[in-house]
Formats: structure tokens, sequence, C-alpha cells
């Protein structure tokens, strides 16, 4: 991963765990179900664009290169996997 798209990657990590934290205070302080409920759809929706990002990245770098380098079958393999697992989640 090339050093910007890390930093902007770990960026929306913290970003994700400020929430997960601020998630955590609600509970201990008996807040507002709807509110807490409300806070973990944005951990959630941080988490899936933090995804994205990762694999746009992946896409237009180590997927090029392994077209590229004649690997297509590898890059399939993987661009596949990940779309299981993504279809797990709904």
């Amino acid at each position: 991963m090339k050093e910007s798209a890390k930093k902007q990657a770990v960026r929306r990590l913290r970003i994700a765990a400020g929430q997960i934290g601020g998630l955590e205070k609600m509970v201990e302080n008996d807040k507002y179900c709807i509110d807490i409920l409300h806070q973990s759809l944005a951990v959630k929706e941080a988490l899936s664009s933090f995804e994205g990002f990762v694999l746009k990245n992946h896409l237009a770098t180590h997927v090029v290169k392994q077209m590229k380098s004649g690997n297509a079958k590898k890059a399939i393999g993987e661009i596949s996997s990940i779309f299981q697992l993504s279809k797990r989640k709904q």
C-alpha cells in the first residue's frame, strides 16, 4: 500500500475506534438505546467505508499488477473470495 493510502486507511480506522470508544461510554452511562443504535450504525458505516477504500486500493494496484504479470487466475480468485465474504454480511 502506498504511504498516502496507508495514512488514509489508518485515519479511517482511528475514526472508527473513536466511535467504538464512544459507544462503550454510552452503554456504561446508560444512554438511550436508540442513540446507542445510531452510533453503532455510524461505526458500521465507518468500517464499510474503510473496506471500500482498501478494496479500491487493492484493485487499482495489486490486481492490475497481477493481471499484467499474467496472474489473472490469482486476482480473480481473490476478488471472488472477497465477494463471497461480503455476501455473508447481508
